[in-house]
């Protein structure tokens, strides 16, 4: 697995499922950023408790609902007129690519919070997934379960 979060990110959604099940659990309220980041701690075994729980959700959380919700609202809020308007389209593009990029930062952001946090071959990754998924664990044991056996290729 990669050393640093974000290539973490990238390489993990990109398998089988993945993508649909943080989809999932995106539309449920959980933060996609945090879910994979708590799957990139669990994978190198650094331990989980409830205040490095919440470190990460309070750094999380304003980025989250500042930055990127409101480009990811503006972008599928054009998603109907952007299918026949090639221009809105095409900015519609640009906001996306503008939503990658501050989730990214925020991807940055959590990796250098956790920089000092040693791995301890603890078994974790359910703590993290479980304790950063929110609400939308209850709901989506089995998009959950997907990104788990994803990141232990179990």
């Amino acid at each position: 697995m990669s050393s640093d979060l974000w290539s973490f990110s990238l390489g993990t959604y990109a398998l089988p499922g993945v993508q649909e099940a943080c989809l999932q659990l995106q539309d449920s309220g959980a933060n996609v950023c945090l879910l994979l980041c708590g799957a990139w701690l669990g994978q190198r075994g650094v331990r989980c408790d409830a205040q490095r729980l919440q470190q990460l959700q309070v750094l999380a959380a304003p980025w989250h609902r500042d930055v990127i919700q409101p480009l990811r609202d503006l972008r599928t809020g054009w998603r109907q007129a952007a299918r026949e308007d090639s221009e809105l389209s095409a900015l519609r593009e640009q906001v996306k690519t503008l939503e990658l990029e501050a989730e990214r930062q925020l991807l940055l952001r959590l990796q250098e919070r956790v920089r000092q946090w040693q791995d301890s071959q603890a078994t974790s990754l359910e703590d993290w997934l479980e304790g950063l998924a929110a609400g939308a664990a209850e709901r989506n044991r089995d998009a959950l379960q997907v990104l788990r056996v994803a990141v232990t290729g179990a």
